[in-house]
């Protein structure tokens, strides 16, 4: 029994570590203007969600078409500087994983655009994918 829960936790640790890698890397997307490279964290699922103030949205093309719309990729004074701090972390079973964060938007003009992220993670062949996320 001892053995198998060191075995979950050093799992979980190794999880925690690979998304922390993939969030990352969709942040310097971001920053780069790179909308692909942002939404590669994103599964291919149809059925990966966002859900925003706006509503539900469904599929990576439609939130990737959301993001295009509202977020000029190719302006940093319009895009703004992104940053995302993990506040919490849990597996959720073999494969699935919490990330709860808090991501922050900074503009040139010094404005700022703050809230809570939730994300629903799923290991896949390409690594680990959000499947679901709800950002306010």
């Amino acid at each position: 029994m001892l053995i198998a829960m060191a075995l979950f936790f050093a799992a979980s640790d190794d999880a925690r570590a690979a998304i922390d890698v993939a969030m990352a890397d969709s942040v310097a997307g971001w920053n780069a203007g790179d909308v692909e490279r942002f939404m590669a964290v994103y599964s291919e699922a149809p059925e990966t969600s966002f859900v925003a103030e706006s509503g539900l949205v469904r599929g990576k093309v439609a939130m990737t078409a959301r993001y295009r719309a509202k977020y000029d990729f190719a302006d940093t004074a319009k895009r703004g500087k992104l940053t995302i701090e993990r506040i919490d972390y849990r597996p959720l079973g073999p494969g699935y994983a919490l990330y709860i964060g808090r991501y922050t938007l900074r503009y040139p003009d010094g404005r700022s655009a703050s809230g809570p992220t939730s994300l629903v993670l799923h290991r896949e062949a390409g690594g680990w994918k959000i499947i679901a996320d709800h950002s306010s």
